[in-house]
């Protein structure tokens, strides 16, 4: 298992990886982001942005990267930075099939990407991927598994993953949605030959939307390692944007909101590996303080009392603009 190469890690920020879903391509939905990157985002200031970004993150102890075939050409800049540091040989990469990235490098494309979980599209994106990453792949994905997603029976499929993870490749799967816990129960009773098929879960949980955290646990408690994404809720957590009680509790304890924001998650006992998405140094430098936040029981109450229903949540995540 790849992530056993953080068990031994000493930094505070080892479990706290880097998404790179926000410099990969020229749009996402992000609140800010039209503030965060170059004026002019060509396919070398993105590579730009993103080797300052992974410099940064492995300097300060970020060893757990995250890319996905739909986030642009994230994982053919994660590559170019793994290819320019053969010595690097501490870090677990992970990426993600299901989803095709169709927004040919424009920021109002009318579909910016397009899911399939079929085995044919899990053949031609494992190949992509391994172009690009090679051995350097350590887990592989299903993108945004949904309650009825093909991906949770088609036994062909299941057979084809575990054979991969048979030749060494760890097999995972993200969630997306209001019904995030029960996809996750339902990945949990896959098996082939009775032997579970996933290894890892990543899933979305955040101060607003909380609402699989006790499926998460269970998760945990089978032996898969649980990423938590979109830990800053596309931004609706960050310092512009926050409810008032997160900015009052960053003032209470002298680090931003972002960093309150994510150490809620970190300090969540089945959480494995907690994802920023910064694009910029700084907006990952304040995340990283989220090691260090220590949340009293006030605070954490303050916290608890901003979950939104998780429908509201995620209509509301749906109605964010493309930037």
């Amino acid at each position: 298992m790849p992530f056993a190469r953080l068990a031994s890690a000493t930094t505070p920020t080892a479990h706290i990886g880097l998404g790179l879903a926000a410099v990969g391509r020229p749009g996402y939905i992000n609140l800010g982001r039209e503030d965060d990157l170059p004026a002019v985002r060509s396919v070398d200031a993105l590579r730009e942005r993103t080797h300052e970004l992974l410099d940064a993150a492995y300097a300060q102890g970020v060893r757990y990267f995250d890319v996905a075939r739909s986030y642009g050409r994230s994982e053919e800049f994660l590559a170019d930075w793994l290819n320019a540091r053969p010595d690097i040989d501490d870090i677990v990469v992970g990426s993600k099939w299901g989803y095709t990235y169709t927004a040919a490098w424009s920021t109002d494309a009318e579909a910016h990407e397009v899911k399939d979980h079929s085995l044919a599209t899990y053949e031609r994106q494992r190949a992509e991927s391994a172009e690009l990453l090679g051995d350097r792949l350590d887990l592989y994905q299903i993108h945004s598994v949904t309650p009825d997603s093909p991906a949770l029976t088609d036994k062909e499929l299941h057979a084809k993953l575990a054979e991969a993870a048979a030749q060494g490749l760890s097999i995972g799967f993200s969630t997306s949605g209001p019904a995030q816990a029960d996809a996750i129960r339902a990945a949990l009773a896959v098996t082939v030959e009775g032997e579970p098929l996933f290894r890892t879960v990543q899933s979305t949980y955040n101060v607003l939307e909380t609402s699989a955290a006790p499926a998460l646990a269970e998760a945990h408690d089978a032996g898969l390692t649980v990423i938590v994404k979109e830990g800053m809720a596309n931004g609706r957590l960050a310092a512009a944007h926050a409810p008032d009680a997160v900015t009052a509790i960053a003032e209470e304890t002298g680090l931003g909101a972002d960093a309150v924001a994510l150490a809620l998650v970190l300090r969540q006992p089945w959480a494995g590996v907690v994802l920023s998405g910064a694009a910029t140094t700084i907006q990952l430098a304040s995340n990283l303080h989220a090691a260090v936040v220590d949340l009293d029981a006030d605070q954490l109450a303050r916290l608890d009392a901003l979950a939104e229903d998780p429908h509201a949540y995620w209509e509301r995540r749906g109605q964010l603009p493309w930037h």
